[in-house]
């Protein structure tokens, strides 16, 4: 019996691409018969410890003070990872977490301890001066780091040092959850004939969704579709007024994935390696869908790739979007081979049991 223990900073019902990641792993864990798998996390909230059993998986929230700086401040997660990491074979820590990193040190475990790498310390720069000593001495201590692509070592700070420690293994993308769900016209165009131009993601700085507001303004035939909300939403609906922009909020699981079948194209614009793999560019891939995607120091570009699934433009260059876009939303043809190129590559790469395997290789010291 192998005993997994999976650390983060928050767990479902938190929405969040590592939160999601995390849930997969410890949901795929626990249905194996040799496998019994722990989840260690904080409360995304001020408030006092829970235990949960959720699909299979134990998951106990650490009471919190409250989150500074993008991490939960908590002084019972100190005790409690000491304490099941002494039972664990393996602790799998998801970074960047600078809490969970001084855990595993301050407790000494004497478990296998392997990194999964989603990001460095992008905006909170005044954190990370402080955190660099217990970061590089937590990365020296890891028997193993997992990155999701290539990108996230060469764009790193950090990394590169590390390379011989780094497995890379893809986010995993379920195929099938998506096939099954139901298609439907839910993108409504002021004209019929307009090309339809997807975005989702949190209306947050490191989005660029400015910045494909201003390519609109100089593009023809489409229109935009902006699916979610964040501090910059009443910003960008300013900027777009009077411009073929539909602004959707949030919309439920199913509506997204509508939205998705319905698109004629995604577009993801980030501009700071806070966007770091970009999982919305696979859900717009796997209904083969073109991507449109940023040339960010992170595994963006890796997942769509220029020429084969989609377009890469410069980050922040309003005008390159542009022409990008227009490109797309004048060439049928070319979208339908890009689009064909990224369901085969999401089938091919990111089918869940090959990469659950892999990352349990690791885990494992295989």
């Amino acid at each position: 019996m192998t005993h997994i223990l999976e650390v983060n900073k928050f767990y479902a019902p938190h929405i969040g691409g590592i939160e999601t990641l995390v849930q997969q792993r410890a949901e795929y864990f626990a249905q194996q018969p040799d496998t019994e798998v722990r989840v260690l996390v904080c409360q995304d909230h001020r408030g006092r410890a829970e235990h949960k059993r959720i699909n299979g998986a134990d998951v106990y929230f650490c009471s919190s003070l409250g989150t500074y700086f993008s991490c939960p401040v908590s002084l019972e997660f100190f005790r409690k990872f000491k304490e099941m990491a002494d039972w664990a074979d393996v602790a799998e820590i998801h970074t960047p977490f600078p809490l969970g990193d001084a855990a595993c040190l301050v407790s000494k475990c004497g478990c296998r301890v392997v990194i999964a790498w989603h990001s460095d310390v992008i905006k909170q720069k005044l954190l990370l001066q402080c955190y660099k000593p217990i970061l590089r001495r937590f990365l020296k201590r890891a028997d193993a780091i997992i990155t999701a692509t290539r990108g996230h070592i060469d764009g790193s700070a950090f990394l590169p040092e590390f390379r011989d420690k780094c497995r890379i293994i893809p986010y995993p993308l379920d195929a099938s959850r998506y096939e099954a769900a139901a298609r439907r016209a839910i993108l409504q165009c002021r004209d019929a004939k307009s090309v339809k131009v997807l975005f989702v993601g949190r209306l947050v700085y490191y989005k660029g969704a400015e910045y494909l507001i201003e390519a609109f303004r100089q593009v023809h035939g489409c229109e935009l579709f902006i699916c979610g909300t964040g501090k910059l939403e009443a910003e960008l609906k300013a900027r777009a007024r009077g411009l073929p922009v539909h602004f959707l909020g949030r919309l439920s699981d199913a509506d997204l994935k509508a939205a998705f079948a319905d698109c004629d194209f995604f577009v993801l614009p980030s501009v700071e390696r806070s966007e770091a793999f970009g999982i919305v560019q696979q859900e717009a891939m796997v209904y083969g869908k073109p991507v449109i995607n940023t040339a960010l120091r992170s595994g963006v570009p890796y997942v769509s790739e220029h020429g084969k699934t989609g377009l890469t433009v410069p980050p922040k260059d309003a005008g390159a979007l542009a022409r990008a876009i227009q490109r797309l939303a004048d060439d049928a043809a070319l979208r339908a081979e890009y689009g064909r190129n990224a369901a085969e590559k999401v089938r091919r790469e990111y089918a869940p049991d090959r990469i659950m395997k892999q990352i349990r290789d690791v885990l494992e010291g295989r």
